[in-house]
């Protein structure tokens, strides 16, 4: 008794442990414990505080500071010598404590455009980063995609191995039947052992297989390796699209998120030349300061007491010469540009291609599976002939085996082809730059 509860209990942790998903709910799984997004996020973040700190260079900035002196014991009074008096006369004492506050601020009032430039690079830098983390987001979905739909032809091809596996077996007992009754020879026996022995062969492959596909579709929706996850997937079609090749190409070079990215990091680099050309530009500031002191020196005579003053400038800056450093730098901004300019049009040819390989991949994948189904029922039509035939002695085990053989391999290169039609559409609609989640 107590064997069975343990039992029971184990077969429950282990029915717990197991978690079957569908596409939408792995995809949501997926994205939420993507470590590619989280990382891309971070980097989204960092765009975005990096517009903060420019932006704010434009606004006044204040500064606190204070301090505090004491001065050594030998610091003389501050005394004036008189012609008509004998002992001079102390104008102030020494004083050796001293305290010293103050609030400042600065506001630029002209910088040749520099902080202004600085500012549209860094929103257009972001918006670089947003486009960034939406391709990131595609990406890691096709991921899950293709995951999700390798475990289940993982899966699917397990359980036809399975059922064939059963098939042999049931024709094999038949088959000892007819040679116990001498109606098969030896030799028939033998071919269907061989063909048992095989076909276990194969399924202890297909169980690896699915063990490993599951590994790959647990790593890409963040769970454990070992976790016993399952895909709940609905019955594959061949859903009929009317594609022309240069209306793709156009909507790809429109849509895809690398492209969009690129060109609003070669419209930052512009305001990068023109930040760096600022520097050729005198730059003009608005300052000011609050003082609160004791002593404060600009009452005299010193007193040991504490009083306030401000001041107010304009504070105006030109680097008449700096030995070439203005011009090197707008020239790395200016190479700058033309490194990202030469990657977009690269980009642009690689994506063109992309497209094009992965829409002869879908038309191929559409052949492929329109094939696979034909085969399919002949080779059904086929085995069923064989089996009647055989089961009256009329086909030998030979000709059971390659009807056998030949239904299964049909059998699998169905499921195949269905489930690379469906990760070659959407791969070509990545490629478009179509969200598919």
């Amino acid at each position: 008794m107590k064997k069975i509860i343990v039992m029971i209990l184990i077969a429950g942790a282990l029915f717990a442990q197991e978690k079957i998903l569908t596409l939408e709910e792995s995809l949501q799984l997926g994205l939420k414990n993507s470590k590619e997004l989280k990382i891309s996020r971070s980097k989204l973040n960092n765009s975005d505080s990096k517009l903060t700190e420019i932006s704010s260079q434009l606004l006044p900035q204040f500064k606190l500071s204070g301090n505090y002196t004491r001065l050594s014991n030998n610091i003389p009074a501050f005394e004036v010598k008189m012609p008509f008096s004998p002992a001079p006369i102390r104008i102030a004492d020494a004083i050796l404590d001293n305290y010293s506050f103050r609030l400042g601020f600065s506001q630029p009032i002209f910088t040749g455009f520099k902080l202004a430039s600085l500012k549209s690079s860094a929103e257009l830098n972001l918006q670089a980063a947003e486009s960034d983390y939406s391709k990131e987001e595609i990406d890691a979905a096709f991921e899950i995609f293709n995951a999700y739909w390798n475990l289940y032809k993982a899966e699917e091809i397990n359980k036809i191995i399975k059922k064939n596996l059963e098939q042999v077996e049931r024709h094999l007992n038949d088959t000892k039947i007819f040679f116990d009754n001498g109606l098969v020879s030896t030799n028939d026996l033998l071919k269907l052992e061989v063909q048992y022995s095989n076909t276990k062969m194969m399924l202890i492959d297909t169980e690896n297989n699915f063990n490993l596909a599951r590994i790959f579709f647990n790593k890409a929706i963040g769970l454990e390796l070992t976790h016993k996850t399952r895909v709940s997937a609905q019955e594959l079609k061949a859903v009929e699209s009317d594609y022309r090749i240069n209306e793709l190409i156009e909507e790809a070079i429109n849509n895809r998120k690398e492209l969009k990215s690129l060109s609003y990091r070669l419209n930052a680099s512009e305001k990068g030349i023109n930040a760096a050309k600022a520097n050729w530009l005198p730059s003009m500031y608005l300052t000011g300061n609050y003082y609160y002191s004791n002593p404060n020196p600009r009452f005299q005579p010193a007193k040991n007491e504490f009083n306030y003053n401000w001041d107010i400038s304009v504070t105006l800056s030109w680097d008449i010469w700096n030995w070439g450093l203005t011009a090197s730098q707008i020239s790395q901004a200016e190479e700058t540009k033309v490194q990202i300019e030469t990657n977009l049009d690269q980009l642009k040819e690689n994506i063109q291609v992309e497209v094009y390989s992965n829409y002869l991949n879908l038309v191929k994948s559409k052949e492929k599976l329109n094939v696979s189904r034909q085969t399919l029922t002949q080779a059904e039509e086929n085995y069923r002939v064989t089996v009647d035939k055989y089961n009256v002695q009329l086909a030998t085990s030979t000709d059971l085996i390659d009807a056998e053989t030949l239904k299964l391999q049909a059998e699998t290169n169905l499921k195949t082809s269905e489930v690379d039609f469906q990760i070659a559409k959407v791969k070509l609609e990545k490629s478009l730059g179509r969200k598919i989640f």
